[in-house]
């Protein structure tokens, strides 16, 4: 018996219409879909008129649910996975699922659409031919102190998720960081007041200082241009720590990221990220 496919469907992160029509066709045919949070995902289903059974699929129960997503599609039925807005497995869960069913020869396909990433990015005007996505800022001082120094030491735009409520103390710790740095906050994406504020971080921070932000923020920063530094032991092993984090690889695929960035040799990167 054949397998069935999993669908990696794409959803609006704020207006309904960037839904594609393909993305409609494949969530009015599967068996069943797999939505972050059922609840959310049955308004768009219902504005459409899709009646497709929904499954929840999040951080909490993902291992176990990716097993009976796979158990579904040997047994032949389709699965698409959502997640609340914009791309499944960006910063949301999904790509357990996804890795599970390539592991057992499951067809993946990819029905691409909004994310909130892309989106900014292309509304910000900072440069975009190189740009990391670190996922969210990190919560902790000392961690998102950390981040932002590895970040200042490569050219290219950097891109963060940021709740509201966190906005202006982060952007405290960039200006600290690198106060001439160039910085973009897209909120409200797609929605009736999308605001797109550019400046330095001192400019913004006064901005939303004055104006408390409401909605999920995007936070892109380009640091002026600096000259390679030379990296001790201790910052090439929080560098490769970092990267792992925010990117979901294994140590080893840490360790090319981390050499290739910062012009290292692999071997140095090993030898000082060692087994920690």
């Amino acid at each position: 018996m054949a397998t069935g496919r999993l669908f990696v469907v794409a959803t609006p992160i704020g207006n309904l219409e960037d839904i594609s029509a393909r993305a409609l066709r494949v969530l009015s045919s599967v068996h069943v879909i797999a939505a972050e949070d059922t609840r959310h995902s049955k308004k768009l289903l219902d504005h459409y008129q899709i009646r497709t059974p929904l499954t929840s699929y999040h951080e909490h129960n993902e291992i176990e649910k990716a097993a009976h997503l796979i158990d579904l599609l040997q047994q032949g039925r389709d699965v698409a996975l959502i997640s609340d807005a914009g791309t499944p497995g960006i910063a949301d869960p999904g790509y357990r699922v996804v890795r599970a069913a390539r592991d057992a020869a499951i067809p993946v396909e990819s029905v691409p659409g909004p994310s909130a990433v892309v989106a900014a990015l292309s509304a910000s005007g900072l440069p975009t031919d190189r740009f990391v996505f670190h996922g969210f800022f990190p919560r902790k001082k000392k961690d998102a102190e950390a981040t932002l120094a590895h970040a200042k030491s490569f050219t290219a735009t950097h891109v963060f998720y940021e709740a509201p409520n966190r906005l202006c103390d982060t952007l405290e710790l960039i200006n600290a960081s690198a106060e001439d740095a160039q910085v973009s906050v897209a909120r409200e994406l797609t929605k009736i007041h999308e605001e797109v504020t550019n400046g330095t971080p001192t400019s913004v921070l006064r901005r939303f200082q004055q104006t408390p932000p409401k909605g999920e923020c995007v936070i892109m920063i380009h640091f002026a241009d600096t000259q390679p530094v030379e990296l001790t032991d201790d910052q090439i092993r929080e560098a490769v720590n970092d990267v792992m984090r925010s990117q979901a690889l294994s140590r080893r695929d840490a360790i090319r990221e981390i050499a290739a960035q910062y012009s290292v040799p692999r071997n140095r990167v090993y030898d000082a990220a060692g087994d920690a």
